[in-house]
């Protein structure tokens, strides 16, 4: 078990897909690169030619990505009302994307 992996990366691109298969999709998976005096957060996801413009891309990545971002700059109440509303409407099944199982649209 490894807390931290080092990769150039072509091969962290590649890890962090496989990764996101493991929990659900690229859909849900966030992301965030932290420096020493810095942070950038984003949805792992690429540009999805194949859904582009077709409203069923799934925000989930996005928002977590987004708590991320939250909990690093210490506002963690924000960051976990935004979480607990994501979870809960996946959980519910209603309102969830195409690659969820559901027909939602973005």
């Amino acid at each position: 078990q490894y807390d931290i992996l080092v990769m150039p990366n072509l091969y962290g691109d590649i890890l962090s897909d496989l990764c996101a298969g493991l929990i659900g999709g690229l859909g849900v998976t966030p992301s965030g690169n932290v420096g020493e005096n810095g942070a950038i957060f984003e949805s792992v996801h690429g540009t999805a030619p194949d859904i582009a413009g077709a409203d069923k891309a799934n925000p989930v990545a996005l928002l977590l990505s987004s708590v991320m971002m939250l909990r690093y700059m210490e506002l963690n109440s924000h960051a976990r009302t935004i979480e607990q509303a994501v979870f809960k409407t996946i959980s519910d099944k209603k309102h969830v994307t195409g690659d969820l199982g559901g027909s939602a649209k973005c």
